[in-house]
């Protein structure tokens, strides 16, 4: 079973930052559950697809000097943790946010992305 350090790293970087359809799909499959929740500024998701669909739309359409990066540390609870990310091309983020999930049975149940003002 994954740590939640190890689904934060998977949801950042396999997840939101993969800009590849398939991989990205077996991602959300491995460290989502499928009623998985997804918040944001712009409203709620529910499960894969939706989840997908977020993704997808958020690096396909970004250029392709952006990336994600972990802007740590890690902070975790039982069955929670929180990390702090970048976004933009290297070492000049355009965005700075932080998501918080919550865990039950080894994959991300909750995601809650919050964004710097």
């Amino acid at each position: 079973m994954p740590t939640i350090t190890e689904l934060l790293t998977a949801n950042l970087l396999e997840v939101f930052g993969n800009r590849d359809p398939g991989s990205r799909r077996a991602a959300i499959e491995r460290t989502y559950t499928e009623d998985v929740v997804f918040a944001d500024p712009e409203g709620e998701v529910t499960g894969w697809d939706a989840l997908e669909a977020k993704a997808a739309g958020l690096i396909d359409g970004a250029p392709s000097s952006f990336v994600f990066a972990d802007a740590g540390p890690v902070y975790l609870g039982a069955a929670s943790g929180a990390l702090a990310w970048t976004f933009g091309p290297e070492g000049e983020p355009v965005a700075r946010g932080v998501d918080v999930v919550e865990v039950r049975d080894g994959r991300i149940a909750s995601l809650r992305t919050l964004l710097a003002s």
